[in-house]
């Protein structure tokens, strides 16, 4: 039986028109890259949520673009099926050239497109990527990186105002050329509103059961991760409880010289 084919930014773009729906996980090293694609999910999404369930950050404005290369080569080392898609982290890409400059970091170690926060606004950014060869990934809605502007992680998309900026910035992006648009924490029937528009997969985090797959942080699906879990993400394995119980047994073998 022949491997079946690497996934690429146009195998992903192309969902949508085959009527296949997109799971998508994030992974930060090598292991648990291996067992995402063992398991036949087709977008990795090395994001820097890692800032916060591995590094310990409040949130994802302190990673930098060197922490982010070192998990890229990470998961990348694990050689997967899976398209490895990397977060451009805050503040890499304020200009088209710096954009450019910090992408080719990340794919140098292995990711093979890069995902950035924002609509209208980095359109720049976007197009100048697409012209040196780097697939891009958008995200709109909730904008993880302008959390602290924002005042925490709210739905967006309540409002006439909102729905009529979100949707531009969908439409904007879409015709800047990425191949995928996430929509995190976006009203869930505007959501579906946003996807039944644009022509490629729409990727939902809290948005909702209309868009055109889910990502979740896998520390979130499997339980690693217990002092916070978003309200829309359900834990499907208590990865926590089990090395605590193992840890604690441990610890009482060593003591007991057993």
């Amino acid at each position: 039986m022949e491997p079946s084919p690497k996934i690429t930014p146009d195998s992903i773009r192309g969902a949508k028109a085959r009527g296949e729906r997109i799971a998508a996980l994030t992974a930060y090293d090598y292991p648990t890259a291996r067992l995402l694609d063992e398991a036949g999910v087709p977008l990795i999404l090395v994001g820097d949520s890692l800032g916060m369930v591995v590094l310990g950050y409040p949130d994802t404005t302190q990673v930098t673009l060197a922490e982010m290369r070192h998990h890229v080569a990470a998961v990348a080392r694990a050689k997967p099926r899976a398209l490895v898609v990397a977060d451009l982290s805050y503040h890499t890409y304020e200009t088209a050239q710096n954009a450019v400059a910090n992408a080719h970091v990340l794919t140098q170690a292995g990711a093979e497109a890069v995902k950035l926060e924002g609509g209208v606004a980095v359109v720049p950014e976007i197009k100048a990527l697409r012209e040196a060869g780097i697939a891009v990934m958008g995200h709109v809605g909730m904008l993880p990186q302008h959390v602290k502007e924002d005042g925490g992680y709210k739905v967006k998309g309540r409002s006439a105002e909102q729905k009529e900026q979100l949707m531009a910035d969908a439409l904007a992006v879409e015709e800047a050329g990425v191949f995928a648009l996430v929509l995190e924490l976006v009203e869930p029937e505007f959501a579906g509103e946003i996807t039944s528009r644009v022509k490629i997969p729409t990727i939902g985090i809290g948005s909702g059961k209309h868009c055109d797959g889910q990502i979740l942080v896998t520390h979130d699906l499997v339980g690693a991760f217990p002092w916070f879990r978003p309200k829309f993400a359900v834990a499907k394995a208590d990865v926590a409880g089990a090395i605590r119980a193992a840890a604690t047994e441990f610890v009482k073998e060593v003591e007991n010289r057993s």
